[in-house]
């Protein structure tokens, strides 16, 4: 049954307020708290866009310039998440081949390359929902799915027949002894599948929300170092003393501004 015209109204005012609150949502979100298909909620995002009430992006909307003292702590995460991803798609080149894990911020980096010629190769569910230009080529790995993840020997068996120029991964979160937490142990054996069949750099994409000591781990199962070099891209609102350690340890701390 087609939503009367009030209810479409409240419905996209609802969607205003929710993006300048957290400073960017996603389709998904919309589709999850309001019930509606993908299509509806992307309508929702094109008309408040030609409103000038909100900036539709790749995937969903941010808030408009000028937003950002108004943002919520969530807001303001969220934007910092979206500078990451800018900086990190920075480092994209033409051409590239990149393996991406579940990252959602990894992920969001494809949104921002431009018209670079990119091959794509992930495990990311998320990926399903976001329409790419014709330059940029996803490929899923198939394989056991696990909340938005694929996993299992299907996918590292896919991945070591595979290489890539990058590879960009999320984690849970980053210790300051240069551990990195992922709260789906399986997805380890996967990242270190993608890295062994990496030709050049390794990035790692935290917000500063994930820098995390190592005093409040709960347990080192999940955990891991990794025997390449790695570059971290956080933001700037990680504590300098933090990103000094992990700089100690051998990581390479890159920090986006959110201003």
């Amino acid at each position: 049954m087609k939503s009367n015209r009030r209810e479409v109204e409240t419905r996209q005012m609802n969607i205003v307020e929710m993006v300048r609150d957290k400073g960017k949502v996603h389709v998904e979100e919309l589709v999850g708290k309001f019930h509606i298909s993908s299509m509806t909620a992307r309508r929702d995002l094109q008309y408040l866009d030609r409103q000038n009430l909100l900036r539709r992006v790749h995937g969903g909307a941010v808030a408009l310039d000028g937003t950002e003292t108004q943002l919520s702590p969530a807001g303001m995460t969220a934007r910092c998440r979206e500078k990451i991803a800018i900086m990190a798609a920075g480092f994209v080149e033409d051409g590239d081949t990149l393996f991406i894990n579940g990252s959602r911020t990894a992920l969001a980096l494809l949104q921002y390359t431009g018209d670079k010629q990119i091959s794509v190769f992930t495990n990311n569910g998320w990926a399903l929902d976001e329409k790419y230009p014709e330059n940029v080529s996803v490929t899923l790995s198939g394989g056991e799915i696990h909340s938005h993840l694929m996993i299992g020997e299907y996918v590292v068996k896919n991945l070591l027949s595979r290489s890539a120029d990058k590879t960009f991964l999320g984690c849970a979160a980053v210790y300051d002894d240069g551990e990195f937490r992922y709260d789906v142990p399986t997805e380890i054996g996967i990242n270190e599948a993608m890295i062994s069949r990496t030709k050049k750099q390794l990035y790692v994409l935290a917000d500063h929300t994930k820098l995390q000591r190592r005093e409040n781990r709960i347990n080192s199962y999940g955990s891991c170092t990794y025997n390449r070099p790695v570059t971290l891209i956080t933001d700037e609102l990680a504590d300098p003393e933090f990103t000094e350690q992990l700089r100690r340890c051998g990581i390479q701390v890159l920090q986006a501004s959110v201003s």
